[in-house]
């Protein structure tokens, strides 16, 4: 680990309402098996929307990322909001700020996704989310149209981990979520001019294996792949899809211990081992080639560890985001995700033990605040005081209430 770098200079202004946002796990997609997951359902957080909120207030989150799900809302003949209604009030009632999703990966049963009908339907769905959020009086919603574009064209047409498993066809689908991205930010626009648009994808580094130098130009391909949606959304290429540069308003990248690995072979260059494999870059480095590739400020969009792992993570990943800043990379902030713990995609009955809560599954669901893990987000919070008054007024309150620890875990929901 670097040397803690001097304390930098902000030349911005940040659009959100703190320097340290939380995600809360929305997917909805049909994984492996053939089954619809709810990661909203399943964590209970449709429920306990407004408790969530609150938490995140008190230890210093303003700003959050959450979901709707189109495939409740969207009926093909009307829209059912009763989903969608309840999360929208109770973050109105605890005053945070929500980046919300329009698709998080699955979308209406009745809709083919390569067709025309998809974005048309998808388009209705966003200028309808845009007048709902408006007539709350959120006149500048914070939309993230697909999430991560690159990751679940691959997931779709690569891995074939999510429905409808069509291998061979990611460019095609890239080309399409494009498309639609596009016309739903038109749609939101009309109603909604003042509304701010998210893109976010993961962060990676590729390499070739160590016995095949030969195929540096493919692994450096398949990384340079991580910006495609956004150079398409931007019109830098393939301009016939009609991207422009006002598209691509807010850029979140997503960093987890596997977004470094080999190709062919997939096979991750692990982040715990030590020594650690020489070809593991720092992700201080990888923010930089980020900001200059997106040739936007940049945010990180999620980021987290699983079990025992998760203080270790958080110290060095928030440690490398200030080596980055001091070294003149635009950050916005940094989202840790989840905030509440979440399941596996193919195995719902297997818990990752990923956020700041865990969750009692005994006892109601009830949040369980991981203290390490939240001892060594504190530590480290408290070096971007200068970055967020939201952290600097936290820090200010904690010194004078040193209880602050007790007055975090939560009592059953």
């Amino acid at each position: 680990m670097s040397t803690t770098p001097q304390e930098p200079k902000i030349a911005f202004s940040s659009p959100f309402k703190s320097f340290f946002l939380g995600g809360f796990e929305s997917a909805y997609q049909i994984n492996c098996h053939g089954q619809r997951i709810d990661m909203i359902a399943s964590t209970k957080h449709d429920i306990c929307a407004q408790h969530d909120y609150r938490r995140a207030r008190e230890i210093g989150i303003h700003t959050v990322r959450d979901a709707i799900r189109w495939y409740l809302v969207d009926r093909g003949t009307h829209f059912d909001l009763s989903s969608f209604l309840p999360m929208l009030r109770a973050s109105i009632r605890e005053r945070v700020q929500v980046i919300w999703t329009l698709c998080h990966y699955g979308w209406p049963d009745d809709l083919d996704i390569f067709s025309t009908r998809f974005i048309d339907r998808f388009e209705r769905y966003a200028r309808e989310m845009a007048c709902l959020l408006v007539d709350h009086g959120i006149e500048a919603p914070f939309i993230i149209p697909f999430n991560e574009i690159s990751y679940f064209c691959h997931a779709i047409c690569g891995e074939g981990d999510m429905y409808p498993h069509a291998i061979g066809r990611s460019w095609e689908l890239k080309k399409q979520i494009v498309r639609a991205t596009i016309t739903a930010i038109e749609a939101i626009r009309t109603i909604a001019p003042k509304a701010r648009f998210v893109h976010v994808d993961p962060i990676i580094h590729v390499v070739p294996p160590r016995d095949r130098p030969d195929l540096a130009v493919v692994a450096a391909r398949r990384k340079r792949s991580q910006y495609e949606a956004a150079e398409l959304i931007a019109g830098r290429t393939h301009p016939e899809l009609g991207g422009n540069e006002s598209y691509l308003d807010l850029v979140g990248v997503n960093f987890y211990h596997a977004n470094q690995w080999e190709d062919p072979g997939d096979k991750t260059i692990f982040w715990h081992h030590r020594p650690r494999d020489e070809r593991w870059r720092p992700f201080s480095e990888l923010l930089r080639e980020a900001e200059t590739a997106y040739q936007r400020p940049l945010f990180i969009a999620e980021t987290s560890h699983v079990g025992e792992g998760r203080p270790a993570w958080i110290r060095e990943t928030l440690h490398e985001i200030l080596i980055a800043i001091a070294q003149g990379t635009r950050i916005y902030g940094v989202c840790l995700y989840p905030l509440i713990d979440r399941h596996c995609w193919a195995d719902v009955t297997h818990w990752h033990n990923s956020g700041i809560w865990d969750i009692d599954h005994q006892h109601g669901h009830e949040r369980i605040l991981c203290e390490e893990y939240y001892s060594a987000f504190s530590e480290m919070k408290s070096l971007f005081a200068h970055l967020d008054p939201a952290v600097a007024a936290l820090c200010s309150s904690q010194d004078k209430d040193q209880g602050d620890m007790g007055r975090l875990v939560p009592t059953s929901i």
